[in-house]
């Protein structure tokens, strides 16, 4: 029989385990709103990429489990962290809290560092040529940009590789890797999608500070009913597709949080008005229940027809109607459509100069052409940032990666895996 002292120990942990883990991330969440609340959210500048940093480093080399689901939160949440900063402190453009989740990302290049030979020999090709793609347009960029702007761009490119190449390289625990992330995105899709709700309701003071400062109109007005929704993080279009992932990946859930996280997740998602992700979505879904086996195939239809009958009722109520079906009607109408028309304009006229780039401009080129930016569309910033040279060993290996998920069979009788191959 377990003493009352053993009792006490498990009820006081709240099933946080293990403790010293998350003493540590308890620690900075501490710190950051404890700052916020005593309204010196400036000391967070710097403390909170150095402690998300610190954390980071101690979870990896300790919890390796748990620095995945830290690294995803890290991400989910430190634009919010920003904006409150900004709103209490002024405002700083660029902020270098928004550095944190590629500093925490970044650590995985230890990954990289002790498993490069042995990659090669394992199937890391595809990772590796993605990295010496990047790692050329980063020596460009140090000739032709800023080492500024280059270095921040790289942090941005290339963290997301090496966090993929940890994945691949720690495959072995795979199941406790998906476990973690099926319960992050439940949450995830929870908070943020509940936080976007709110946000289109109510547009909190810290989120139209932002707004005006950054003066991008295309993300609404600052005001309540007039703002797409971004949630907690930088702009609608990374929200977006963040909670896209995570709705293909609530599919595979068993959590009973799905279903709560469903009906804020779908709405936030429909109210960032992001067109692509919708059909992203679609796509996502078409793809997802051929690859998998009959008996998977039948609950998902079940699962997303549970989720229709969720969703589409709180849709279909204003205030959040109009806007949604504002938006959907552009489908069908794409004349009258100003941004479309516009975008297709630009598209347009820099394609031809972003397929004519051999060496590239380097990592950290921007271009401006009116009401497009090379950084507005992934085709465009992979020629202008990578030239040819780069963008073949970019390209191949992300084209080796998407061959190679879809020839195994292991995804047709597991959701989860499936599930990621439908993103690519």
């Amino acid at each position: 029989m377990p003493s009352q002292s053993a009792t006490s120990k498990r009820s006081i942990s709240f099933g946080l385990r293990p403790t010293l883990a998350w003493t540590a991330i308890l620690g900075l969440v501490g710190f950051s709103a404890l700052c916020l609340l005593a309204h010196a959210g400036g000391l967070l500048r710097l403390a909170y990429p150095a402690g998300a940093f610190g954390v980071g480093v101690f979870l990896y080399l300790r919890y390796p489990i748990l620095y995945l689901g830290f690294t995803w939160w890290v991400a989910f949440l430190s634009p919010l962290v920003r904006r409150l900063v900004d709103y209490q402190s002024g405002w700083v453009d660029p902020s270098p809290i928004l550095l944190a989740p590629f500093l925490v990302m970044m650590i995985t290049a230890l990954t990289l560092v002790r498993n490069l030979p042995r990659s090669l020999r394992t199937g890391g090709l595809p990772l590796i040529l993605s990295i010496m793609g990047v790692v050329y347009g980063f020596l460009v960029g140090l000739l032709q940009q800023s080492p500024v702007s280059a270095t921040v761009a790289l942090l941005n490119w290339l963290a997301p590789i090496l966090l993929g190449f940890h994945l691949f390289i720690n495959w072995r625990d795979y199941p406790r890797y998906r476990q973690n992330m099926q319960r992050v995105f439940v949450w995830g899709g929870l908070v943020t999608g509940a936080y976007g709700v709110l946000q289109y309701l109510v547009a909190p003071q810290w989120d139209r500070f932002w707004l005006v400062n950054t003066g991008l109109v295309a993300f609404g007005t600052p005001e309540p009913l007039g703002m797409r929704v971004f949630s907690t993080m930088n702009s609608p279009g990374p929200f977006a597709t963040v909670m896209m992932a995570g709705l293909l990946l609530l599919f595979s859930s068993q959590s009973p949080l799905r279903f709560p996280a469903v009906g804020v997740g779908y709405l936030a998602f429909l109210l960032s008005l992001v067109r692509s992700a919708w059909l992203s979505w679609v796509v996502g879904v078409l793809t997802f229940i051929p690859a998998l086996k009959p008996k998977l195939q039948m609950r998902l239809v079940v699962t997303v027809l549970v989720m229709a009958v969720c969703v589409i009722p709180i849709a279909n109520l204003e205030p959040f109607a109009s806007a949604i079906a504002t938006r959907l009607q552009t489908f069908s109408n794409t004349q009258n459509d100003v941004s479309y028309n516009e975008r297709m304009a630009g598209y347009s006229e820099i394609l031809g100069k972003a397929l004519s780039e051999i060496s590239g401009e380097g990592l950290g080129f921007v271009l401006q052409n009116g009401s497009i930016g090379s950084n507005d569309s992934g085709v465009l910033s992979i020629f202008f940032s990578l030239g040819w040279f780069g963008t073949i060993p970019y390209i191949g290996g992300v084209m080796l990666l998407f061959f190679s998920l879809f020839q195994s069979s292991v995804g047709r009788s597991d959701a989860f895996m499936s599930a990621p191959g439908r993103l690519v």
